[in-house]
């Protein structure tokens, strides 16, 4: 019996499927530790609430129906904190991770999922990813944990003040946006230490693992050089492109609105903050609901570009949006080739690209019609500004970003559990869509003539 089982698990457990089935297992975990009472600071959460956060905190989304500060206890908030960790780097890295130690040989199926989540190639050494993964991330978090409370020890006892550094470090780091603040950092938008500590770490997790080991093996090997990869050059210039130009469009469509009376300084530093959050962090400075219908727009489109690959954040990521421009540039030019940089993308890998942003089109398109089939109907039927709002928080979801224009809380417990299910598609769908596209097709025997037909 236990043969035939590990037969049809290994025939049927694909590494997609132990991907998904690592984040299931650790949302329903979640899920039963944040639905006992004493993770609750106040009356316990629903089973839909406690659901519903540890989705959003294993998806490291961010969006809440909760207050963090006040309606969990402290296990509770400790709880979310282990999940969005898991759930940024990924439980079977953690695994694997102790197997390792232990002395336990590691399935090629868990070998493959960490090659494909932090590394373009499948040449990198596993171990190398392995230990580089788990090392960066824990020391990048524990410098960003204790740069945050030199500045908190300003304002909170020096318990709390660690306390609070290391949750927000942890939770910027891998793009998550809970906080243990009731207004987020809007108390700190003027704070340049606290906004660049945040923006650094945000950033950080959100150029991917595989990104950030190019870099630094490129400053310290100075004398022998290696060339940055094509993948490390598409993200850092994406990157920082996006920044910019959010940056930019966000200062100048609320300049003179909800940022006007501030000083310049801050302004600058309300636009930088937000362009930077928007691609996958959740954090904010300033009452998203307030914002101008064109910035609202602007930070969906990053919102839904999203971080980079092999990194904690979500979205389509940095290089399939920057290779599908590229694409467009040079069909424009006449190219059937995508070219960039000396270098042709394979159309396979713009095959898989144009897939993977048509499903995430696709399935906000329909979570997004579902939100609004089951709102009530009596309420905002033809209120056309919430459709604004849902669409906000469905793309949010999506790109596990976290900000919302206010309607998260007011959802009803079907519409929690739909946007509960696209917080997991949008952590795991794009992921998997690729993951699934690498598998080899079936070679067929019989090849039918071609045919043209009108498009465009």
């Amino acid at each position: 019996m236990l043969i035939l089982l590990k037969k049809f698990l290994m025939r049927h457990l694909t590494p997609p499927r132990v991907f998904v089935l690592s984040f299931l297992i650790i949302i329903l975990t979640g899920t039963f530790l944040l639905w006992l009472p004493f993770s609750s600071s106040k009356k316990p959460l629903t089973f839909i609430d406690a659901l519903f956060t540890s989705t959003s905190a294993v998806c490291v989304t961010g969006l809440s129906v909760i207050d963090i500060s006040s309606d969990l206890s402290y296990f509770g908030q400790f709880v979310t904190l282990i999940l969005f960790q898991l759930g940024g780097i990924g439980i079977i890295t953690f695994s694997v991770f102790f197997f390792h130690l232990m002395g336990i040989s590691i399935p090629f199926k868990e070998r493959e999922i960490i090659q494909s989540s932090f590394s373009p190639s499948k040449r990198q050494d596993f171990q190398l990813i392995l230990k580089y993964v788990l090392l960066s991330t824990f020391t990048i978090e524990f410098f960003g944990s204790l740069a945050l409370s030199v500045r908190f020890l300003e304002d909170f006892s020096f318990g709390k003040a660690v306390y609070y550094s290391i949750y927000h470090a942890v939770s910027a780091f891998n793009n998550c946006g809970y906080s243990l603040f009731p207004n987020s950092f809007m108390d700190y938008k003027g704070d340049t230490f606290i906004n660049l500590t945040i923006m650094a770490l945000i950033i950080l997790g959100g150029i991917g693992f595989f990104v950030q080991f190019e870099i630094l093996s490129y400053w310290r090997h100075r004398k022998k050089r290696k060339r940055l990869s094509l993948h490390t050059k598409i993200v850092l210039i994406t990157t920082l492109t996006l920044i910019c130009l959010g940056a930019l469009f966000f200062y100048l469509f609320e300049r003179n609105y909800t940022i006007r009376d501030l000083p310049f300084k801050t302004k600058i530093l309300v636009s930088f903050f937000q362009s930077v959050t928007a691609r996958t962090a959740g954090f904010n400075t300033i009452e998203i609901g307030r914002l101008t219908n064109d910035t609202i727009l602007i930070l969906m489109m990053l919102m839904f570009i999203g971080a980079s690959p092999g990194s904690t954040g979500g979205g389509v990521k940095t290089t399939s949006f920057a290779l599908l421009i590229i694409m467009l540039w040079n069909r424009l030019k006449g190219n059937e080739e995508v070219n960039v940089m000396n270098r042709t993308i394979p159309k396979e890998l713009m095959s898989k690209i144009v897939s993977i942003i048509f499903a995430s089109v696709l399935s906000i398109g329909i979570v997004l019609s579902l939100v609004l089939f089951t709102s009530n109907k009596s309420v905002d039927f033809f209120n056309r500004n919430l459709f604004i709002e849902y669409l906000f928080d469905t793309i949010s979801a999506f790109g596990t970003v976290g900000l919302s224009m206010g309607i998260t809380p007011y959802l009803n417990n079907v519409q929690k559990v739909i946007i509960s299910a696209m917080m997991f598609i949008g952590r795991v769908g794009p992921l998997t869509f690729a993951f699934s596209l690498t598998v080899k097709p079936k070679r067929v025997s019989i090849k039918y003539a071609e045919e043209e037909i009108m498009v465009g």
